[in-house]
């Protein structure tokens, strides 16, 4: 175990099988694990969990587990809130195109993001890397990207895991996985149990794909014959991998300073499921949502998809966020003071659809406009 005592409890770890090898013979590394080359990561990552340090995370705890003070962070009455995510095969474009420096931001936004919608500030996070054979450069680039995202939430780097297994990952491909905790006041959670018919659903926008669909869109280039270093078909200013591989968007302070003012009923973060299985999970059995699909421009990237592949209107909301990566649920009354918070913490805020009476049997989304807001 290599402990970093200098904000965050890293641990470097090899393949756990066990073998009949001549202990005259064999090493470890010889095996496929590199320790010095894990050593010099956990080295060169210290200074980067540093960076994310905020009141309750001590900067300079090791050992084999990080710690948080919630009672130092200013918590009275907290419940606490928990994530765990990954990026997907969003890996593969990031391996295909060799860019690494973003995915560590789509792996904090993947958890932070799910746990504000219960009301919840993050607190600390954890990652976990693995790799088949350590490359120091590159997993540094990636928790860089971690810490970046940390940062971006407001939450700190408390410890991770790098695991080198031979055997398992194929060359220069890896895998990961986060963990965030975080912490809402008992009496300051969503949703709130007033949602009703009429309040009013605030889309903020988008990235463009952030973590979700990506076995669908790798296919689809793949049948266009297009390279990753290419342009894009949909934007001409940068190359196809930079275009998919824009980092999920962290919605997290927004969030919470709309929240603080009591403007928000319901937060719902649209990932896997896209619009039309995310935004229900957060109402009342019975209630529904109407929504305008040309109520916000898409990034131009979706109606490529839904060009390229033939993707059904409904498949898309569905499948994509469709420009939008968190929709809030607020009071009519509301509506002008909360879309001034998100833009003032630097959202993109559309009015795009309301909440409706839902009878028996009937669905949670109501989808108009989409056909043309994404052409098949």
């Amino acid at each position: 175990m290599f402990g970093a005592k200098a904000g965050a409890v890293y641990r470097t770890i090899g393949a756990r099988a066990r073998g009949a090898i001549s202990k005259n013979s064999y090493s470890y590394k010889a095996a496929g694990v590199d320790i010095a080359a894990g050593a010099a990561l956990v080295n060169a990552i210290g200074p980067l969990a540093r960076a994310t340090a905020r009141t309750g995370a001590d900067p300079e705890v090791g050992g084999y587990g990080g710690l948080f003070d919630l009672a130092a962070a200013g918590f009275r009455d907290p419940v606490l809130v928990s994530g765990t995510d990954g990026v997907g095969t969003k890996l593969k474009v990031a391996f295909a195109a060799d860019r690494h420096s973003t995915v560590g931001i789509d792996l904090v936004a993947m958890c932070v993001n799910d746990i504000v919608t219960r009301g919840a500030e993050p607190l600390f996070f954890l990652d976990y890397f693995a790799t088949g054979k350590l490359d120091v450069a590159v997993a540094e680039t990636v928790v860089a990207g971690i810490a970046e995202g940390c940062k971006l939430a407001g939450c700190a780097l408390v410890g991770g895991e790098t695991a080198e297994l031979p055997g398992m990952y194929g060359a220069g491909e890896y895998d990961l996985a986060g963990f965030a905790v975080g912490a809402a006041e008992r009496d300051a959670m969503l949703p709130l149990d007033t949602v009703q018919p009429g309040d009013i659903l605030l889309g903020l926008a988008s990235n463009g794909l952030h973590s979700n669909g990506f076995s669908l869109v790798r296919r689809l280039v793949e049948g266009a014959g297009l390279d990753y270093d290419a342009a894009a078909p949909f934007d001409g200013d940068g190359p196809l991998g930079d275009a998919l591989l824009a980092p999920t968007r962290i919605y997290v302070k927004a969030c919470l300073a709309a929240h603080g003012e009591g403007l928000v009923k319901a937060l719902a973060h649209i990932t896997g499921g896209g619009l039309i299985e995310n935004i229900p999970r957060v109402l009342p059995d019975d209630m529904a949502v109407d929504i305008n699909a040309g109520a916000w421009p898409a990034p131009a990237v979706f109606g490529w998809l839904a060009s390229a592949g033939g993707v059904d209107s409904l498949e898309m909301a569905r499948t994509f966020n469709c420009g939008l990566g968190m929709v809030a649920v607020v009071s009519p009354e509301d509506v002008a003071a909360a879309t001034a918070i998100f833009e003032d913490n630097g959202e993109t805020v559309y009015t795009v659809g309301a909440v409706a009476a839902r009878p028996d049997g009937a669905p949670g989304v109501n989808l108009t406009g989409a056909a043309a807001a994404w052409p098949d």
